[in-house]
């Protein structure tokens, strides 16, 4: 008489059902898991008028985003290599090895988009000439990008700070595709925040894997250039 092997509780199933099943369940779980942990962004953003004297405050709302969506890139990675029924435990492994390596630069960048942001909108009061409007634009456009890269590097790599800092300028033109569809990704994340906020929030889990495939490529060369 044989006994029956017994499948651990994380260990997915072979049929096509199974799986699906278990992406389902990944994208819950991650959805809740950023709702969770930018619970307090949230709450702050849904109590502010839209209006531009709210600029730091909309800033201040932003600090939890950092580490939610670095965590969230942390599990995803997960989920590209070895997936399990685990996405919560990845989530919060992923949390509290990034928090205060992205908070680190993740505050600072955001107080300086919201110092060009302040200065953009009062610009026509202050007699500035227009292109200097542009040049704030363009400042503002290069830190998201730049900040975009950082926070796949902070959320993946054991880099320094100042090295994040380094890596991450050095991708925004070393690697273009990555670059553009991190473009993709913020057009498309402003289509729905136009749409509605609520629409954003509720894909966050597949926006931040689209965000966790597109960077794909800077991460496999990270890996080969910068990592022993």
């Amino acid at each position: 008489m044989t006994a029956m092997a017994t499948k651990p509780d994380d260990e997915l199933g072979t049929g096509a059902l199974s799986r699906w099943s278990a992406v389902v369940y990944w994208f819950l779980v991650v959805e809740g898991m950023i709702l969770l942990t930018s619970a307090p962004g949230l709450v702050l953003l849904t109590l502010l008028d839209r209006d531009v004297s709210n600029v730091p405050l909309v800033a201040l709302a932003c600090v939890p985003f950092g580490p939610s969506v670095a965590a969230a890139l942390f599990a995803w990675r997960v989920f590209a290599r070895d997936r399990d029924l685990s996405p919560a435990r990845h989530f919060w492994r992923g949390y509290r090895l990034d928090v205060l390596d992205v908070l680190r630069w993740w505050v600072p960048t955001l107080a300086v988009l919201a110092i060009i942001a302040v200065n953009l909108t009062h610009l026509g009061a202050t007699g500035l000439p227009p292109v200097l409007g542009v040049a704030l634009g363009a400042v503002a456009l290069l830190v998201v990008l730049w900040s975009g890269h950082a926070l796949v590097l902070s959320a993946l790599f054991s880099f320094r700070t100042r090295d994040v800092a380094r890596l991450g300028a050095y991708f925004v033109a070393g690697k273009p595709l990555v670059t553009l569809g991190f473009v993709s990704v913020l057009v498309l994340t402003a289509a729905l925040t136009y749409a509605s906020d609520w629409l954003l929030v509720l894909l966050a889990a597949p926006l931040t894997y689209l965000y966790a495939r597109t960077a794909a490529p800077m991460v496999a060369a990270a890996e080969a250039q910068f990592t022993a």
